[in-house]
């Protein structure tokens, strides 16, 4: 463990790859603020039970892109703001969206992260849970420090989203029932409702009319369930290394994503056998994951996906049709389709 009074960097340390320079354009223009955040994150991480900032440190330095933030960032600067307010609120994003990755990987018993042993691999379920709930709790000590109604409003419903959202997938997990409509409401309140509250909170503090938020808002939804919907056709495609976890993870949960729906509903009574023993029982061999793959690959349900994810993308991207034309502007476009290129 890291002891709790160690230097905790919080920068990704990996090279970016080349679909990354849209991210990293982005990164650019809120450079300042940015680094503001990472400080504020390592400061709300302090605690004198050692095992909190340990724990906390081992999932946040682990070269996290930092896109939530940055989009609260971001869509401040866009609206005008010359304040400070969106600094601690980007750091209250991240902390929401870092507690999720420690209680899923415990309800997923995930053993990566982003490359690397998870927290719950390394640590145990137990703290990984507490720690958890520690950050959650010091995203809500953020927010109220803010003392903006209307700030706690959006993202504390955002945080009971994502939740309604975990236990939705649970819900429908081994369920080839599920259909595409009830797929998209999973991944809207589990990623999605995050972007967008991300996006949302930075036209509220800098007091932008509710139109501006809300095409704010619907753009970082749309964004979201873009880079979700990638997620998900990366788990059966990806090359381990660059996924970042094990792949074929979704399959061995039995996680219905929008790749096996695609691919069982286009499938033969033959496939349909297959999908229904190894995803709804849970019976499942060692060449199976290769099947699956293989299955998948010939109904082309990754290009599928990934085409559903390019219509979102650009819904995404027509929401900013009421800004004028900037470089923060053209930076958010751009992580419409950095969102895409993970993919390729």
């Amino acid at each position: 463990m890291q002891p709790s009074g160690a230097v905790i960097s919080v920068e990704p340390t990996e090279a970016a790859r080349p679909e990354e320079d849209a991210l990293n354009r982005l990164g650019a223009l809120v450079s300042a603020d940015l680094e503001a955040c990472n400080q504020a994150i390592v400061a709300r991480m302090a605690s004198p039970v050692a095992l909190i900032p340990a724990l906390a440190a081992h999932i946040v330095a682990a070269g996290g892109k930092r896109l939530r933030p940055m989009l609260t960032l971001a869509a401040a600067r866009l609206c005008g703001y010359r304040g400070t307010r969106h600094v601690a609120l980007a750091a209250c994003v991240e902390f929401i969206h870092t507690a999720t990755l420690l209680h899923d990987d415990v309800v997923d018993e995930s053993a990566l992260r982003r490359g690397l042993a998870s927290a719950n691999a390394v640590f145990g379920n137990k703290a990984s849970v507490l720690v958890g709930d520690f950050l959650f709790a010091r995203a809500f000590q953020l927010m109220v420090e803010d003392g903006s109604l209307d700030v706690l409003a959006i993202l504390s419903r955002a945080a009971a989203t994502i939740a309604e959202g975990e236990v939705l997938q649970l819900i429908t997990q081994n369920d080839l029932a599920t259909d595409e409509a009830r797929y998209l409401d999973v991944i809207r309140g589990k990623t999605a409702a995050l972007f967008s509250a991300a996006c949302q909170v930075g036209a509220v503090v800098a007091g932008r009319e509710e139109p501006v938020a809300a095409a704010l808002a619907r753009y970082g939804l749309d964004l979201g369930i873009a880079f979700q919907l990638v997620d998900d056709a990366l788990d059966y495609a990806a090359d381990q290394a660059l996924l970042g976890k094990t792949v074929g993870d979704d399959f061995r949960e039995g996680k219905v994503t929008l790749p096996v729906l695609l691919a069982y509903h286009a499938g033969s009574p033959e496939e349909h056998a297959f999908w229904e023993r190894t995803i709804v029982r849970s019976e499942q061999g060692e060449d199976d994951l290769a099947h699956a793959l293989a299955l998948i690959a010939r109904h082309r349900a990754i290009e599928a996906t990934i085409a559903r994810a390019a219509g979102f993308a650009r819904s995404a991207q027509e929401a900013l049709a009421c800004f004028a034309a900037s470089p923060l502007r053209q930076a958010l476009l751009d992580a419409a389709d950095y969102t895409l290129n993970r993919a390729r």
